[in-house]
């Protein structure tokens, strides 16, 4: 598969040097050209400066020939734009968006967009740990 990440952050990097090991094809970009020194020296993938919410960056990127794309910047309103620009412009099948507000999740979710919530997980996990019991159980 050939996918695109927006955002080399903690988890942009980490998805970027998943994905890559396990043979797939990873362009990942940011605004910031630093951000790709935590991709590490030997990382075989191809990094692009620039900002996702420009059609013209995406391009560039292959977006085109895309088979997934990932918004995992620290902005859910670059996320969404992004994501949406990908889903709807150019007929990306397989988009996910990190959203951290989970009051959001539901409009995610109405505009087709497949959103991950680490706020949510995060909640989740640490009310199993504390009380011993499913989440679920007290879900909000």
């Amino acid at each position: 598969m050939f996918i695109i990440i927006m955002g080399c952050g903690r988890v942009g990097a980490r998805v970027a040097q998943m994905l890559v090991r396990a043979g797939h094809e990873v362009t990942i970009m940011d605004v910031q050209s630093s951000a790709f020194n935590r991709l590490g020296p030997d990382f075989k993938g191809t990094t692009i400066l620039g900002d996702a919410t420009d059609q013209e960056v995406l391009k560039r990127a292959g977006i085109d020939r895309a088979d997934a794309f990932l918004a995992a910047t620290q902005g859910d309103n670059r996320n969404i734009m992004s994501s949406q620009i990908a889903k709807h412009v150019f007929g990306v099948q397989r988009v996910v968006t990190r959203i951290y507000d989970p009051l959001r999740s539901d409009t995610f979710a109405a505009l087709g967009l497949q959103a991950i919530s680490p706020t949510i997980i995060g909640a989740n996990a640490f009310y199993e740990e504390l009380t011993g019991q499913p989440a679920s159980a007290a879900a909000v």
